[in-house]
């Protein structure tokens, strides 16, 4: 009698590899630039999207002003996921990003946050007292929280006062690292920067006093025929992104 167990283990050997190659073929890679406020949930949900579809995703953190600059002379981003909205709508403009892909995944909120315990009271009246050398803020012409800061402090009557004592960073990053250093005593970061952290004291700026902080994501030219790209920003959309991003403080629609 004929022994098929030969045939049987190369049978299954060849079925094995053709799903091997076919699981290879289907995952691909996206290069996403991410707006830095929202560096630590991007992570997250990267992490989870390439457990759940296979597919790679290179991010890069920065301002949203510096990205568009980039994006705009060519850089191989595919996704952009901006801290405003105006910048993804000037890309869709310029004829940089996919028409009818952009929307808003995620509204941020201001805080006024420092180290010290007890230094920023729960209404930021702090601010009037002037008891403090340093306040940092991010660079308004390339970040929105830097411009939501200007806003806030506009608003209070206090910008002119305070200009002085005003330390600028690069990115929303940046800003909280002065204040995490100390080389601002307190500083108007992100609330999706302190958002897990214990202790130092706060004052969560109302929404009212600035723009609408309404982070946008668009699909870039380049990743018109991503795979991956499209698979991102429709995993974005999803229950598991949305409550990764409302766990850091944001507000998902």
């Amino acid at each position: 009698m004929l022994n098929r167990r030969p045939f049987l283990a190369a049978a299954l050997a060849g079925a094995l590899s053709l799903a091997l190659g076919a699981a290879s073929a289907v995952a691909a890679e996206t290069k996403v630039a991410v707006a830095a406020n929202f560096t630590e949930p991007a992570k997250e949900i990267a992490a989870r999207f390439e457990a759940a579809t296979g597919h790679k995703v290179v991010l890069s953190f920065g301002s949203s002003g510096q990205f568009y600059t980039q994006i705009a002379n060519g850089a191989p981003y595919e996704v952009f996921l901006s801290a405003d909205s105006e910048r993804p709508a000037k890309a869709e403009a310029d004829g940089l990003a996919v028409a009818g892909t952009r929307f808003t995944y995620a509204t941020g909120r201001l805080v006024l946050f420092s180290k010290t315990p007890g230094l920023v009271d729960a209404k930021g009246a702090v601010l009037r007292t002037g008891k403090f050398e340093k306040l940092a803020i991010a660079d308004p012409k390339a970040a929105p929280y830097g411009q939501a800061a200007v806003e806030t402090l506009t608003r209070l009557k206090l910008y002119d006062t305070l200009k002085p004592k005003v330390v600028t960073g690069a990115s929303i990053t940046q800003t909280y690292q002065y204040v995490q250093t100390g080389a601002a005593e307190l500083g108007f970061v992100a609330l999706s920067q302190v958002a897990n952290e214990t202790g130092g004291s706060r004052w969560l700026v109302p929404a009212a006093d600035h723009t609408p902080i309404d982070q946008q994501a668009v699909l870039l030219k380049t990743g018109a025929d991503s795979v991956a790209a499209k698979a991102f920003l429709q995993f974005l959309k999803g229950k598991d992104a949305k409550a990764i991003i409302k766990r850091y403080g944001y507000e998902v629609h």
